[in-house]
């Protein structure tokens, strides 16, 4: 059994996903962290609380406990405003990870924490400092990286702060005892990129709760959540920003609307980052400049597990994303059996296969995506097959399995020589 300090500074894995900061890592850690503590590991995970009555521990799960520590004002803070707070955090997270003198803790009192795992850059620095004071091995999943995302939105960069951040990441990997990739194009950018040593990059795809995420009837899932039971009917999932690409979404399906196809489109999330709010506006301007209003439902961010039944509602799941290291939505939709039509970009590249569970398209152009849509609505029997090849193929992927994974990667860490920095 192995005590491990996750690190999730700027969101917490008890958030709503598709809204504010909260995403796919939010559901990254909290199933990650959950399916370690169910193969015999004991998870603290340590985020910054945003509300005064936040401060305190959250017992999760037996092995599972959530820390939300007091650092800087207990308020949100817009992600760009965080780098300031990542001292303290790392100093209240060190205190909560020793004994009052700032020793181990005994075994009778909880024990001694063997790793850290730090998730994104700023729990990453956070992560560099503790690894160096406690002399444990520093794991690092950064989820995104500030230079891929430069080269895939460069309009989206604040010149300041992504130097900061890019030499930040290049750091963190520089020490990190193993850094985690989700794939091997995020294995290519870390060494392209940051000059990652590719003999401490592993590859631990994360996973699936097909407890959840499964096949069902469209027509019931559809009449439950109150869509069209009629047309063919689009998702899109995630936070609305820039990157995400929601604009492409309804470009497409006005392209398809055009062509006298009879769909609609639901948009699921909320907006996210600087740029969110004004996306949002924007995305609700276009939808009427297309005309669209009765074919495009805004829905608010929902709990992870009821997300289930949009993707069985929906005839294809849409990614049009900038840029993405893995793409759980997608797999999300692959396990219900529904196609996914997604940018040929990041994790996306690997985890959707073009012509046997979706359809990849590269570059960004709204005409390719109508073109992929309607080849798969137009052909039942390939919509089918789309959809029995994605089920299967979601079956590799699960949470156990990542945490298993994990697990051995500690245990070897543990028993080495921890990496300098360089």
């Amino acid at each position: 059994m192995k005590r491990l300090a996750i690190l999730s500074l700027h969101t917490s894995p008890l958030a709503q996903p598709g809204t504010g900061d909260g995403g796919g890592m939010n559901v990254y850690v909290r199933e990650l962290a959950a399916a370690l503590a169910r193969v015999g590991n004991r998870c603290d995970v340590f985020t910054r609380a945003e509300h005064p009555e936040e401060v305190g521990s959250i017992d999760v799960e037996p092995g599972f406990v959530v820390h939300r520590v007091a650092a800087g004002p207990l308020e949100p803070l817009a992600k760009e405003q965080l780098e300031s707070v990542v001292p303290e955090f790392t100093d209240r997270v060190l205190t909560a990870m020793t004994t009052p003198s700032g020793l181990p803790i005994p075994e009778d009192e909880g024990g001694p924490y063997h790793a850290v795992h730090a998730n994104y850059w700023l729990s990453g620095v956070a992560g560099h400092v503790i690894k160096h004071e406690l002399d444990i091995p520093l794991v690092s999943t950064f989820h995104t990286l500030d230079r891929v995302k430069a080269e895939a939105m460069p309009e989206e960069v604040v010149a300041d702060l992504s130097l900061r951040r890019a030499e930040a990441e290049a750091t963190v990997i520089g020490c990190s005892d193993a850094v985690l990739a989700s794939c091997d194009v995020e294995v290519a950018q870390l060494i392209e990129l940051y000059n990652a040593d590719p003999a401490r990059v592993a590859i631990i795809p994360p996973g699936v709760d097909h407890a959840f995420f499964g096949p069902g009837d469209r027509e019931q899932a559809r009449r439950a959540l109150g869509l069209p039971a009629t047309g063919s009917l689009l998702l899109f999932v995630g936070r609305i920003q820039p990157l995400k690409g929601v604009h492409l979404a309804v470009e497409a399906l006005a392209q398809l609307v055009g062509m006298g196809t009879d769909a609609s489109l639901v948009i699921v999330g909320g907006p996210s980052g600087t740029l969110g709010e004004a996306t949002l506006r924007d995305v609700h301007d276009l939808v009427e400049r297309r005309g669209l209003r009765d074919r495009v439902l805004f829905r608010p961010p929902q709990p992870h597990e009821l997300l289930s039944s949009y993707y069985r509602a929906a005839d294809l799941t849409l990614v049009p994303s900038r840029s993405e290291s893995f793409g759980l939505v997608a797999l999300e939709s692959l396990a219900c059996g529904t196609p996914v039509v997604a940018s040929a970009v990041g994790g996306l590249s690997t985890l959707i296969q073009n012509g046997v569970t979706g359809a990849l398209i590269d570059g960004f152009d709204s005409a390719l995506y109508a073109a992929a849509v309607t080849e798969i609505l137009s052909e039942p029997l390939r919509a089918t097959r789309y959809s029995t090849a994605g089920v299967l193929d979601a079956r590799r992927y699960t949470w156990r399995a990542a945490a298993n994974q994990l697990t051995e990667l500690f245990d070897a860490l543990v028993a080495r020589r921890l990496v300098n920095c360089i």
